[in-house]
């Protein structure tokens, strides 16, 4: 049987070279918009979360960022907390309501669709993350054709 002669990895040890940019660092020019749209549910897989942080990273960019949630998205944007709202029941547990506070407070704009807050997951606007701009059904696609026709960066979130 072979024998693993190897020390194991120890923390502060680097598995990769994290330091090395293959590609320039791109930011905005004046004016350049970004729209990330979430149609994925809260905590169903990881794409919800990393497109939060490339929204974040846009905005820092120096693109006008906007985050529209629709559909199960909205659930990315409801205030959470357990025994009570706030209160992080594990960590990890307020990852969405902490970053797209986060973004809101670094200039990045929520939008989050009215019929799916209350006809598909029973909540009312008292439920959003402060800061979070309820919008029409009707705004959906227009707020999407808005950013069409600015040019914007657009970037889709959708699981199955």
């Amino acid at each position: 049987m072979p024998v693993v002669d190897r020390p194991l990895h120890k923390k502060g040890d680097y598995l990769v070279d994290y330091e090395e940019k293959v590609f320039e660092d791109v930011k905005a020019e004046p004016g350049e918009k970004a729209l990330v749209t979430f149609h994925t549910v809260a905590f169903e897989g990881s794409i919800g979360f990393v497109n939060l942080l490339q929204a974040t990273r846009l905005q820092r960019k120096g693109f006008e960022t906007s985050v529209l949630l629709y559909g199960p998205g909205v659930t990315l944007g409801l205030q959470r907390g357990f025994p009570t709202l706030g209160d992080e029941a594990f960590p990890g547990h307020l990852n969405f309501n902490k970053q797209l506070t986060k973004f809101m407070e670094e200039g990045g704009k929520v939008y989050a669709c009215r019929f799916a807050l209350q006809a598909l997951y029973g909540h009312g606007e008292a439920s959003l993350i402060e800061g979070i701009r309820p919008i029409s059904p009707l705004d959906v696609l227009d707020l999407q054709l808005l950013h069409r026709k600015a040019n914007a960066l657009v970037i889709h979130t959708w699981t199955v």
